[in-house]
């Protein structure tokens, strides 16, 4: 799939373009068509209307079937000779016009467009990065992986085409983070989450509260680069904020006192056989499962599937929870599993993932 660009040369001025071109000239064509047939049926009346446009036909395509109107004169010569001369212009002004949008790739490029624009408009519950740096093509590569649809938002071409060598065929729109108009194309009013990870923190206060204007509840994470900062990006709408620095120094720590919880972290993370992720599912109030103990759930049927952790509505935690266990609505279920059996997971206790504000 190629970049979408909401913001300059929209496919319909292209459009618009083609047709005021192909449509100029043919209206053209036909104008010179009918001076042609009307001349001919004046210097032999006796020829009809049919047997003067077939003239004309064949006058400006030059095929030379023969005359069908006798050319006998000097007036009649020299009209034939500039119905010649005009309409062999127009048309092939006209053909010319229609092969060169088709051999330089602007009419199949407008098309192309318009099936991205298709395509985007008929993602829902996806989840949109913004930026093009390490963090944002991290961000994008694990949530393909994951096989969750992921829009990636740049804002230019250049950066469209290094990041598309990274990721494949991942839908890319061109534009402003921070303006309305880019992150609506991306489809963010039916987005069930967005990543915040452009160059600045300036830039990310401003595209988060952009997006929180734009759906007030879509789920905002945000990348900070001063921790000082966090607190006005959580002011302006993010749901949650993550400083890369800060990560990287707990990262560090974790290397050298518990080593190998964190080789199995990312031995979890680094297998694309087993491809095991740290899942969550909300349980809603309409899901079969409400009122029932963990033990009926059916979690044995999924053998891949560990139960780490629960938290409940007003925001208490629950390890390992006993298999007696009552679940409520609302309810948070944490576990360790492959992306195939937690969607099989959430068919099975009616339950969703969690791309949306929850409780705090």
């Amino acid at each position: 799939m190629d970049y979408f660009e909401p913001s300059a040369n929209e496919w319909e001025q292209d459009l618009r373009e083609i047709r005021r071109r192909l449509i100029g000239a043919g209206l053209v064509l036909v104008a010179v068509t009918l001076v042609g047939t009307v001349g001919f049926r004046m210097i032999d009346p006796t020829a009809g209307w049919v047997r003067a446009f077939f003239m004309t036909a064949i006058t400006l395509t030059t095929v030379g079937y023969g005359e069908e109107v006798p050319v006998d004169s000097d007036a009649a010569r020299i009209f034939t000779a500039l119905l010649i001369l005009v309409g062999m212009g127009v048309l092939l002004y006209f053909v010319s016009t229609g092969t060169a949008f088709i051999l330089e790739g602007q009419l199949s490029h407008v098309f192309r467009r318009r099936r991205m624009e298709r395509d985007l408009a008929a993602l829902n519950s996806h989840i949109i990065v913004c930026g093009s740096g390490h963090s944002a093509v991290y961000a994008a590569r694990e949530l393909t992986s994951i096989h969750r649809p992921v829009v990636l938002v740049v804002s230019n071409a250049d950066e469209a085409a290094r990041v598309r060598q990274e990721l494949g065929e991942v839908p890319i729109v061109v534009g402003n983070p921070t303006d309305d108009a880019t992150l609506i194309a991306a489809g963010l009013k039916r987005a069930a989450g967005l990543v915040v990870s452009t160059d600045t923190d300036n830039e990310n206060v401003v595209v988060t509260l952009t997006a929180r204007h734009v759906n007030p509840d879509v789920r905002i994470v945000s990348q900070v680069e001063d921790v000082d900062h966090e607190t006005k990006i959580l002011k302006v709408g993010a749901n949650s904020v993550v400083s890369p620095d800060f990560i990287g120094g707990l990262r560090m720590v974790s290397e050298l006192v518990r080593p190998n919880v964190v080789s199995f972290l990312d031995a979890m993370l680094r297998d694309r056989d087993l491809n095991l992720r740290v899942e969550e599912i909300r349980i809603p109030e309409t899901s079969p499962s409400v009122g029932k103990q963990f033990r009926d759930l059916g979690l044995d049927k999924l053998p891949g599937i560990l139960l780490v952790a629960t938290r409940s509505s007003n925001g208490d935690w629950h390890y390992n929870p006993p298999r007696n266990g009552t679940v409520t609505a609302g309810l948070v279920l944490i576990f360790i599993g492959s992306p195939h059996e937690s969607r099989e997971l959430v068919d099975m206790l009616g339950g969703e993932m969690i791309a949306a504000p929850s409780a705090n």
